[in-house]
């Protein structure tokens, strides 16, 4: 049995959501909630959940926020976006925070049971034109950036810039730490506190968000 949970703030579209998996014996709707703050309460109080619904734009907090929220505390829970927005900002972040899938709230009873049971078992279920998006986002790298962090709140080093400037030229770090007269030691932590002031969590987004901030 797959336990399902519905999050929409939208009580006509969650029973509908909730119809299509109706023709399917081996789903069971555990949970249904109307925002994401209503879906982390009730998890506290059972968090047996195998896969998650969740739509996007919903009031207190949003489908990208919960998601984040959910992969942080429930590693093992399954989260699929089914939402009416297309756009790329709604899926770029959608992606970023943990989302396994994207699927259209159009989705046939037939598609969506199945995109379930594809996540569950390691896919990534997309509806066709989100794949082309994803495909086309991936390509054409878009920064959809919050501006929470300005320019002159990152305070790098000298030496930490110079470190970036060494890891945007794709070095390596036993390379950077030859150029810079340093031990591969002293560059790994150079990089992690590099990690820490940008807020990023690898060096694809330490150099993206450098470049944005005209650090190097």
């Amino acid at each position: 049995m797959i336990r399902v949970g519905l999050v929409d703030d939208n009580s006509f579209l969650l029973k509908a959501t909730q119809d299509k998996l109706d023709f399917f014996e081996d789903v069971d709707i555990r949970l249904k909630a109307i925002h994401g703050q209503d879906l982390l309460d009730k998890l506290t109080k059972n968090h047996n959940i195998d896969m998650i619904l969740m739509d996007i734009e919903m009031p207190t907090m949003n489908g990208v926020e919960a998601t984040e929220m959910v992969k942080s505390r429930y590693p093992h829970i399954k989260i699929i976006m089914l939402t009416v927005f297309d756009n790329d900002e709604n899926i770029f972040k959608s992606i970023k925070a943990g989302a396994d899938g994207y699927l259209l709230k159009e989705v046939s009873p037939k598609d969506l049971h199945q995109g379930i049971i594809e996540t569950l078992n390691g896919g990534a279920t997309m509806t066709p034109s989100i794949a082309l998006k994803t495909l086309k986002l991936f390509r054409n790298p878009i920064v959809f950036e919050d501006n929470s962090i300005k320019t002159e709140e990152i305070n790098l080093s000298v030496r930490e810039i110079e470190v970036l400037e060494q890891l945007s030229k794709g070095l390596t770090y036993n390379i950077i730490a030859e150029n810079l007269f340093l031990s591969v030691g002293t560059v790994r932590k150079h990089i992690e506190n590099i990690y820490t002031k940008l807020q990023v969590h690898n060096k694809l987004e330490a150099i993206q968000k450098a470049k944005n901030n005209n650090i190097i």
